[in-house]
């Protein structure tokens, strides 16, 4: 909850600093680059299903994620820009026997308002409005494959090989606070970050059957931190 108050405090922390300024110059450019970013979702409730069979755990620091995106400064409001990113990463765990992955990716349109009485840097406060997906695949067998034997245990109970997709999509929203350090008119390094408020989720299995019982703190809520290098024009 604190997590969610603090996101909160961050969007609204941004409406009110970024009040027109006498005096100040508006903004302007245009970018597009390589953003990669390090997601912190609660797997708590995965963890405790993994360590119960013996395959290991998850980290509870985050996950990396390889991700891009891009703005531009729109014309009819002064120094607020549009544009778009993406994201999706993986990671594992596993034994001998069993391995479970657990995947998130995502999507969203952007909008920021870059605060005008900062100079030679962009301080922006924004929101990200999009969709994004988990997806747990389950693995256990005990390494004996054989070509018959697969098509055989087909709609057959089977203590050999056991696999199960599960998958999670929602829609998202994401209050975020962004810090680009020009290098130069042309290059330029970004840091910054936020929290994704996931909405409508659902689990499903099996061709898209839904799943009961889902632990409600397995959602795709998310603190996450983002970098990158981004080209482009730039007038700070």
């Amino acid at each position: 909850m604190l997590k969610k108050y603090f996101a909160l405090f961050i969007f609204v922390a941004g409406v009110n600093f970024a009040q027109p300024q006498f005096g100040s110059i508006a903004k302007f450019g245009m970018a597009a680059g390589f953003s990669p970013v390090w997601i912190m979702p609660n797997l708590n409730a995965l963890n405790s299903k993994a360590e119960s069979i013996g395959a290991g755990s998850f980290s509870n620091s985050g996950m990396f994620a390889w991700g891009g995106g891009g703005y531009a400064y729109v014309l009819f409001i002064k120094n607020l820009r549009m544009g778009g990113m993406g994201y999706g990463g993986s990671t594992s765990t596993s034994s001998d026997n069993s391995q479970i992955d657990f995947s998130t990716s995502g999507g969203a349109f952007t909008i920021e308002y870059t605060l005008p009485f900062v100079r030679k840097i962009d301080v922006s406060f924004g929101l990200m409005i999009g969709g994004g997906s988990q997806t747990i695949s389950v693995y256990s067998n005990d390494g004996n494959f054989n070509w018959d034997g697969i098509w055989n245990n087909v709609g057959k109970d089977s203590t050999g090989s056991y696999q199960e997709v599960l998958e999670n999509s929602f829609f998202t929203l994401a209050p975020t606070l962004n810090i680009d350090l020009p290098l130069n008119r042309f290059l330029m390094f970004r840091i910054g970050g936020g929290y994704i408020f996931a909405l409508g989720e659902e689990w499903t299995a099996a061709n898209d059957k839904p799943v009961s019982g889902v632990p409600s703190d397995l959602n795709g809520n998310s603190f996450f931190i983002q970098t990158g290098i981004y080209f482009g024009f730039f007038a700070f």
